[in-house]
């Protein structure tokens, strides 16, 4: 047989030209590379003049606290991510990042929510639109809507396996009847209440998710007013990320936090941030430079993941120049308030709600003079100029309370017969119902005021009995009963300085319960005086030493002596650290007697002259239960 003829070899020129079609068509066939959102924006976004002051190639390093969010958006294990931040920390372009990931290597339906229709056509057109128009790798991706066959309009984008549609939360038909994969909610404590009769925006968009076993819910906003913020609710329920850096100085880690920015009196235009653990100033470019190599860490479980960020973490931004807007800010609480908001990226906390002096009053009840249910009486006693104000209170199993008795005793401070008399109420047993007489368990008197020496003196020899000399102080994370006592006064007495604002705040909590039971306050008849005091003092947020702080004012005028009896009355309950369950073991081992024990009480010996401490005669179950206090 003849052999076949060879085929022809082409030149050896045309290889190389064939070689490169070929590899041509096999990039255009194959998939997208598979790149997290940070990825994909480092490689193909470009930022436009229009819509940024700093046009030209993303670099994700430049605050490189946004490649932990955007890459946990990327994260398939994750279907909702909520940002609470300030103002100048890049979130808009984080969005921006995530619309153009999606139409460029994820295609899906994708929905941008503003506050109102007005902020979304304003979006459309100054930052979706130039992203398109300036990023080579969506330029081809959704149609020109100038032309006739694009589909394309302001509000509404198409492109090859999905769309960008962009709505109001003000405009209940952008939410209807459209499946979303992709759900960006941004300013979202700015939305309505109802998007016209159809109810909450944003329960209107997550619903139309709930197909997509993919899908995606990023939340956004700079927070508002303490209590009905919808970010702050949402970010209560995250993971709770915050972003930690290392100081320049000791490599001590730790999130930046306003109360680390200080500057010497009078020159803000000088502050610096301040390490919490050395205190070594930071200059900005140390700043800068230590949050490039921060680090995410989350502060809770939770299957929902949520950053916070401040602006002091902002490259844009410099410490001296939030100082300055800073004083600039507290001359009103109008922009106070917004300096909070857009600068700590926290909630204003508004006035709290004044407890209604005559709702307790309307409450009144006929009360015995001790009710069975009492198991501990205490007593708060405010010095004044010339008199002593008392509150008996007894206590029973979870703090539910009982008014006893308001007493005024009146005389000079200075003088022993005040005392004398005091001392003698303090002795007193307080019978119950049932005929079980209860001493005062623990006392607790105010040495705060002109009449300081008197008090340590009367204290002094009344330990025994827990009778303390306390001194209020307020500030946040102070507890309401001390662990140790100070000597650190003229009497060398043993003074316990009390935490009044956890105080205040049980004591508040506890007035705005309405239902008889744990934490219940009753009130026998009382004239209305009595209940103005009790509620008189009003919670602000003031700023000390750069950073908030919540305090309690006392308005001009009025006047509170009540509200401090019932404070230090519940100091009193917390210095005895009542385990409940033995007490209520004990009373049942030892029932009360069926009748009162009086004539053993009036039969009872006079202390030996010249003993200024005697025990007060106790009922047999709490006699025999020594230890129940302890």
């Amino acid at each position: 047989m003849r052999p076949l003829p060879s085929l022809p070899q082409p030149p050896l020129k045309v290889l190389p030209q064939l070689q490169k079609a070929t590899t041509a068509a096999m990039k255009t066939a194959a998939p997208p590379p598979k790149l997290k959102i940070s990825e994909w924006a480092d490689r193909y976004r470009r930022l436009s003049s229009e819509s940024s002051a700093e046009p030209g190639q993303w670099m994700t390093r430049r605050a490189e606290y946004q490649r932990g969010i955007m890459d946990a958006i990327s994260d398939h294990g994750v279907d909702r991510v909520v940002l609470m931040t300030s103002a100048q920390v890049g979130k808009t372009e984080i969005l921006n990042n995530i619309v153009g990931f999606h139409i460029s290597q994820d295609p899906s339906p994708i929905l941008v929510m503003q506050p109102t229709l007005d902020m979304a056509e304003t979006w459309s057109k100054d930052r979706l639109a130039p992203m398109l128009r300036d990023t080579p790798a969506l330029q081809d991706k959704v149609a020109d809507p100038r032309s006739r066959d694009s589909g394309n309009t302001l509000l509404h984008k198409r492109f090859n396996g999905g769309h960008v549609t962009v709505v109001g939360a003000n405009s209940a038909a952008g939410l209807a009847s459209r499946p979303i994969r992709v759900v960006l909610a941004d300013e979202v404590d700015r939305y309505p209440a109802s998007a016209g009769t159809e109810g909450d925006p944003l329960s209107l968009a997550i619903k139309r998710t709930s197909t997509f076993w993919n899908r995606r819910i990023v939340m956004c906003s700079t927070p508002t007013i303490k209590g009905i913020s919808r970010i702050e609710a949402a970010w209560d329920e995250t993971d709770q990320r915050h972003y930690h850096v290392a100081c320049p100085h000791c490599q001590h880690e730790q999130r930046l936090v306003w109360s680390g920015v200080k500057w010497p009196d009078g020159k803000p235009q000088d502050a610096l941030y301040h390490c919490e653990e050395c205190g070594a100033g930071w200059s900005d470019a140390e700043r800068r430079a230590a949050i490039r190599w921060g680090k995410w860490k989350a502060t809770r479980k939770s299957a929902v993941v949520g950053f916070h960020l401040n602006e002091i973490y902002s490259p844009w931004s410099s410490v001296a120049d939030m100082a300055v807007a800073f004083i600039a800010a507290k001359r009103s609480p109008e922009t106070l308030k917004t300096w909070i908001n857009t600068t700590l990226g926290e909630t204003w906390e508004e006035e709290a709600e004044k407890v209604d002096g005559r709702s307790l009053l309307s409450r009144t009840e006929d009360l015995p003079a001790c009710p069975d249910q009492v198991l501990v009486v205490t007593c708060g006693i405010d010095v004044q100029d010339d008199r002593l104000e008392i509150e008996k209170v007894g206590w029973a199993p979870d703090e539910e309370s009982w008014s006893l008795e308001h007493k005024i005793i009146y005389g000079d401070p200075s003088a022993p017969d005040l005392w004398k008399e005091l001392d003698e109420y303090l002795l007193e047993l307080t019978e119950r119902a049932d005929g079980t007489e209860l001493p005062v368990h623990s006392a607790c008197i105010d040495s705060g005021g002109h009449h300081t020496q008197a008090v340590y003196r009367f204290v002094k020899d009344r330990v025994r009995r827990r009778v303390y000399a306390i001194k209020g102080m307020g500030g946040p994370g102070r507890p309401v009963w001390p662990r140790y006592a100070s000597k650190n006064n003229k009497g060398r007495i043993n003074l316990f300085l009390i935490g009044v604002d956890a105080a205040k705040d049980a004591v508040y909590a506890r007035l705005k319960i309405k239902v008889p039971g744990p934490g219940y306050c009753h009130f026998p008849k009382r004239e209305p005086h009595y209940f103005e005091q009790l509620t008189a003092e009003i919670v602000q947020t003031k700023y000390v030493k750069g950073f908030p702080t919540r305090v309690y004012v006392l308005p001009g005028g009025m006047r509170n002596e009540a509200l401090d009896c019932r404070v230090y009355a519940y100091a009193a309950l917390q210095s005895l650290n009542v385990r409940w369950g033995h007490l209520l073991a004990a009373q049942s081992r030892n029932p009360p007697p069926p009748k009162p024990r009086t004539e053993q009480i009036e039969a009872a010996p006079a202390p030996p002259a010249g003993v200024s401490n005697p025990r007060p005669r106790r009922s047999g179950w709490v006699e025999r239960r020594g230890g129940w206090l302890r």
